[in-house]
């Protein structure tokens, strides 16, 4: 089974691609995850990364450098200069992201009223199951071309992640193929609309109480 790699390292990081990048030498967490990324870390911005590779990548170590290349053949170099703790793990299957209330109702609302998303649309399916956890919404668009939706009350990078995972499952099947995302959210950051915009996924602002007062109506005998 694929397992998680905890690294912690003295390292200094150097980004190749779209740009350059640099992270000069201090103490960092690097996480190999499962599914192939490679994020860098410090003991800070909570839960973001300094630098990322996204999968799907291949991670060579050579002398001390290692190597990460994505499909785009963008590169991250990590040179090692201290490895104070390397450990592998198996996390085994993630029950996934159990949604609030808000989260599965707005899911509820928008599936019932998909229309919402552009003029033609049509549902396929809510929670349509893959391997790595259900997209929240499978719809087709007004030129028959497959949508993945992934919905949060508050859309954020992870959020941005996530969908772009299950965009990569989802066009490997050739009864769907292509795919293409719509991250629909109360609220979406601007940095998870830049990587959404760089990723050509759609982003939605649903208005909750504009959807709740679609239902109210339908509910109406006069």
């Amino acid at each position: 089974m694929p397992t998680m790699r905890l690294v912690i390292a003295r390292c200094s990081v150097d980004y190749a691609g779209r740009l350059t990048a640099h992270l000069p030498s201090a103490p960092r967490l690097i996480l190999v995850k499962a599914d192939g990324s490679v994020s860098i870390h410090a003991d800070d911005r909570a839960y973001k990364p300094l630098n990322w590779m996204s999968p799907p990548c291949t991670l060579k170590e050579d002398d001390g450098v290692w190597t990460v290349i994505n499909k785009a053949g963008e590169k991250l170099i990590i040179t090692m200069e201290e490895i104070l703790h390397d450990s592998s793990h198996e996390l085994g299957v993630d029950p996934g992201l159990i949604k609030d209330g808000v989260e599965a109702h707005l899911q509820e609302l928008l599936a019932d009223r998909i229309e919402t998303l552009g003029e033609g649309y049509s549902l396929i399916r809510r929670e349509y199951p893959t391997a790595i956890g259900p997209v929240d919404i499978l719809c087709r668009d007004a030129d028959g071309m497959t949508v993945a939706v992934e919905i949060k009350r508050r859309g954020e990078i992870d959020g941005v992640e996530q969908l772009t995972r299950y965009l990569e499952l989802l066009n490997r099947d050739p009864h769907l193929a292509p795919v293409r995302g719509v991250f629909a959210a109360q609220e979406i950051k601007p940095q998870a609309r830049v990587l959404a915009t760089d990723r050509n996924i759609g982003c939605t602002v649903l208005d909750y109480n504009a959807l709740r007062g679609i239902e109210d109506d339908k509910l109406r005998l006069f």
